[in-house]
Formats: C-alpha cells, structure tokens, sequence
C-alpha cells in the first residue's frame, strides 16, 4: 500500500513537500517514483529515485526545482517542491517498480494547487 501526504494550496514561488508512506513490501526492494497529472491531460514522470537513494532522475520541467529522497528506514518517499509554479498544479501520484519490473503499485495520489 502506497499512501500520498502533503498536497495542499500553495502560492507560486513557494515550497511543499511531499510524503509516500508505504506498507506491506520490502521498500529496499522497489525503485520509486512521483508521476502527476493535470486536469485533461496524461499522467507523466516527475522524479524517480533507485533502490539505494543515491542516484535520482527528474523530468525536465522540475529539475533545479523538486527534489526526491527516500527513507529506508521509514519506508517512506518524499519529493521537496520548490520555486513552485502554476504548472505544477495537479494530482500527484507515489510509484513503486520491482528492481526486477514485475511489480508495480500506485498509490491514490495528492492534489496540490499553484496558485498565480
């Protein structure tokens, strides 16, 4: 189970951070990632961090802007959103992909709002 926390409103050029609780997998095992979505439009990729946290990826929108870490310990993934900007606005989404890709999960997502 994969659980989203931290989405709220926030004004363009501020922070948030968000939390993925996760439960019931051995977290070191998955890969994470944050998607979003907007209002009509795809899911994409955000950021994606490796089984260890030491090497992360980001789409180009976010980089220099959102930071993604984890904590093995809490089992748990965050993304930092800073300088945030109108665009950002969405549903955010948790992924965790197997380290051999047979399994993946979503949790239920996060709204935040960037307001102009």
């Amino acid at each position: 189970q994969l659980v989203e926390s931290g989405g709220r409103l926030a004004p363009a050029g501020g922070s948030l951070r968000l939390s993925c609780a996760t439960s019931g997998l051995t977290f070191n095992y998955y890969h994470m990632r944050w998607f979003r979505q907007a209002p009509g439009q795809k899911r994409e990729f955000v950021a994606a961090v490796d089984r260890s946290g030491t090497t992360t990826y980001y789409a180009d929108p976010v980089k220099g802007r959102f930071t993604i870490s984890r904590d093995n310990a809490k089992n748990t993934v965050y993304l930092q959103m800073n300088s945030l900007k109108p665009e950002d606005t969405g549903v955010y989404y948790c992924n965790a992909r197997s380290n051999d890709n047979v399994f993946r999960y979503w949790g239920q997502g996060t709204q935040v709002t960037v307001s102009s």
